[in-house]
């Protein structure tokens, strides 16, 4: 070494500073340093945001959670109307197919009326002939009058003559043979007498305190043409309310019998969603109560609002078709959810449909109670009985297409009966002189 180099080696060690060079700003070696840095500060600021997101949403959700219920085990509920034919019959016509639209009384399928005409037809000369024996028989009781009166007449007659032939006899005028004959011809009147009598009341019980109208011969054979009329009125399938055709099964040629589903109807204006609720979520539910409901038919845009009608009797596991057996060996604890039924509004239901079926997001306000003292007030009542002031009053389900069957076929009755009525007394005078 050089005696230059050996001065600035003790000059450096004097120092007590590195001999290793430092490198300048802005040079190669200081880029990868500060890339790290600021990678670091984007993580920590995106963190940060991250927890105050999460903060945020707990918070919003922990307070607009606050007395609510909610569950997205619903779904439209609706009742399904099965139409049967009320007699027998060969379908000659389908009007109604798969979702079709019908009004209430709306013809839905026609059967034949062949057999049913002729029904009617027989039932039609059965009342015109119990009418006529009717009247054959008010005839009889009248013959049978008058033929009473002559054998009184003949009797009385008898009487006489036996008095007559007594008071001679005390004179020794009359033989005692003619007193004999005479007081058998009384004794055989008097046994004429009685018989006509006994004929007499015969023939009035057919028709003693009774008309036309309500003798029980002639009302027997009107009920007749009334049934018989009423089943021709049967041939036609009509349906028992508004709604959506569905479940179509009846053919054209096909004989339907009576209680036999030809197709079912849905009205689909008055349906309801089934929400099933965790058991736990039942403590402070009661009817009445306000719910929101959504459909994955219209998404979150739709908002429906309801109101709870009611719970079931018991959770969906007991009564299902096969229900759980909880006493056996291998039992495993699972909450159970009870169905709620919850009440729509008709207006919102116009204005979008619903179908049976469908999916709901439902979400009850525990806190409010309509107007009954809060929901502490109520807790457990979702199990407890009814209330005594319902919530909602539930609409009846009524038919109207029926009223007025009673009816049916009065007036042919009326018909046949007055015309095979006796001839009023004018009537037979003004047809003597033209005879």
């Amino acid at each position: 070494m050089t005696q230059p180099d050996t001065a600035a080696a003790a000059a450096s060690a004097g120092d007590g500073k590195s001999a290793t060079p430092t490198a300048a700003p802005g040079s190669p070696a200081t880029e990868p340093a500060s890339q790290a840095a600021r990678r670091r500060r984007y993580f920590r600021c995106f963190g940060a945001v991250l927890v105050l997101f999460a903060l945020a949403s707990g918070a919003f959700s922990w307070l607009t959670g606050r007395g609510t219920e909610s569950t997205d085990d619903a779904y439209v509920a609706g009742d399904v109307v099965q139409v049967s034919s009320q007699i027998p019959g060969t379908a000659v016509a389908v009007i109604a197919q798969n979702t079709d639209w019908v009004d209430a009384g709306a013809p839905l399928v026609e059967l034949d009326q062949a057999d049913a005409r002729l029904s009617l037809d027989s039932a039609v000369e059965q009342l015109a002939h119990a009418v006529r024996e009717y009247r054959a028989a008010h005839a009889d009781a009248e013959r049978e009058n008058a033929q009473t009166r002559l054998r009184e007449t003949d009797a009385a007659r008898a009487a006489d003559d036996l008095q007559r032939r007594l008071s001679l006899a005390r004179d020794g005028g009359v033989a005692l043979e003619d007193i004999r004959h005479a007081r058998d011809s009384v004794s055989a009147a008097a046994a004429s007498l009685d018989a006509q009598r006994a004929a007499y009341m015969s023939s009035a019980a057919r028709t003693d305190g009774t008309t036309i109208d309500s003798n029980p011969l002639v009302r027997a054979a009107a009920a007749q043409v009334r049934s018989a009329a009423l089943a021709l009125h049967r041939t036609e399938i009509r349906a028992p309310l508004a709604g959506l055709v569905t479940r179509r099964v009846v053919q054209v040629g096909e004989r339907v019998t009576p209680g036999g589903a030809v197709m079912a109807i849905v009205p689909l204006d008055r349906v309801w969603v089934e929400a099933n609720f965790k058991e736990s979520q039942l403590r402070e539910m009661h009817a009445g109560q306000p719910v929101e409901l959504q459909a994955d038919l219209y998404g979150s845009s739709i908002v429906y609002h309801g109101r709870i009608e009611g719970f079931e009797a018991g959770t969906g596991a007991a009564f299902a078709s096969v229900p759980a057996q909880n006493a056996t060996g291998n039992w495993i604890k699972v909450v159970q959810r009870v169905p709620v039924r919850i009440a729509l509004d008709p207006r919102e239901l116009r204005a979008h449909p619903l179908r049976i079926g469908l999916s709901m997001n439902a979400a009850v306000s525990v806190g409010e109670s309509s107007g009954n003292g809060g929901s502490s007030a109520h807790a457990g009542t979702a199990v407890a009985m009814p209330l005594v002031a319902a919530a909602t009053a539930h609409p009846v389900d009524i038919t109207e297409i029926f009223r007025g069957d009673e009816n049916i076929g009065d007036k042919l009755v009326a018909q046949t009966i007055r015309a095979n009525s006796p001839v009023p007394q004018a009537a037979l005078s003004a047809r003597k002189p033209g005879a």
